[in-house]
């Protein structure tokens, strides 16, 4: 008979949703797989969207929700590679990580950065992977070049601004208050645009004498859309990762024919595993070494009981937070 574990469950999907605690059965690694006991899960805007039942997990993925995780290899499947029992790792999930236990591939394993506490490292696959495969592969962003990134303080925004800024970029980022653009230019920005008081377009040229920037990196969509266009240099290019203020817009091109713009989009989750291993590699060899010597860190807001996993979505709805919500095991 399986083990049961505690894992968070959805109940009513909707604009209602509640995130219950439950019992659910323990997985059992396959093959190239791992099971992974628990120490701290992140949050992503996905799992809300998955609440409201706008975002199913991809095919074979667990409905439990979570896509990132961290703590214990508790028990190993065939052709597991190196990864042995009781090493300490991190690793990117299709789903499954609002447990007690949770199944990985071995290729979106990492393991957890010296000088990173185990529940902390919970904040380090989504946003590394995403940033990552999103302004290096994507935007093929080039040494010297400047970047805008737009919400600055939310967990991919705290990642991609340390990341670009400790490899020499000028860093523009976007946050709704002074305390986020504070905590933004904290963490390496040459400038926090506090969108609510401010036009990111105006304050862009301004600092780059007209020129605008070469890479954006967008989250939010609707009417950003076309301002980024008007933000961005000749041959700039503009990646979206969601639209958060909306998918449709109603969009003068002109500006992306006459400056030779590319205008990009991705998603990572329903990636194949062999896909996000190029990315893992990737994550392991240039970013992993930055953590280790201190020159980026995983910022945390807050840390929240498994049981509580409910709270902390409320937390993240409101935008309360700077940096990654996380849970931990009860």
């Amino acid at each position: 008979m399986t083990a049961p574990m505690k894992a968070i469950r959805v109940e009513s999907p909707g604009a209602g949703y509640r995130l219950v605690l439950a019992d659910l059965p323990r997985p059992k690694p396959g093959p190239g797989e791992v099971l992974i006991k628990m120490a701290g899960a992140g949050l992503n805007r996905a799992d809300i969207a998955q609440s409201m039942g706008m975002y199913p997990p991809p095919p074979g993925a667990p409905d439990t929700l979570g896509m990132e995780v961290s703590g214990t290899i508790a028990e190993v499947g065939p052709n597991a590679g190196v990864w042995k029992v009781g090493d300490a790792v991190c690793a990117l999930l299709g789903g499954g990580g609002y447990a007690e236990y949770a199944l990985a591939s071995i290729d979106c394993l990492l393991p957890v950065p010296k000088g990173v506490g185990q529940v902390e490292a919970a904040a380090l696959p989504e946003v590394y992977f995403t940033v990552w495969t999103n302004l290096m592969d994507t935007a093929r962003l080039k040494p010297g070049e400047s970047v805008l990134i737009h919400g600055g303080s939310s967990g991919i925004g705290t990642a991609a601004i340390q990341l670009c800024a400790t490899r020499g970029h000028t860093v523009f980022t976007t946050a709704g208050n002074a305390e986020k653009c504070a905590a933004c230019v904290s963490l390496g920005a040459t400038r926090a645009i506090n969108y609510r008081e401010e036009d990111f377009v105006d304050v862009v040229k301004a600092e780059t004498g007209g020129k605008g920037v070469d890479v954006i990196l967008d989250m939010v969509g609707g009417d950003y859309i076309q301002k980024n266009m008007s933000a961005a240099a000749i041959w700039g290019r503009i990646v979206n990762i969601a639209y958060q203020q909306g998918m449709q817009a109603n969009v003068n091109f002109a500006p992306m024919l006459m400056k030779r713009l590319s205008l990009l989009a991705t998603t990572l989750r329903a990636r194949s595993n062999a896909e996000k291993r190029v990315i893992r590699d990737e994550v392991l060899a240039q970013v992993w070494p930055l953590i280790e010597t201190g020159s980026i860190k995983p910022v945390v807001d807050r840390i929240y009981p498994l049981a509580d996993a409910q709270a902390a979505h409320q937390r993240m709805a409101a935008s309360e937070h700077i940096g990654k919500l996380l849970l931990k095991a009860d």
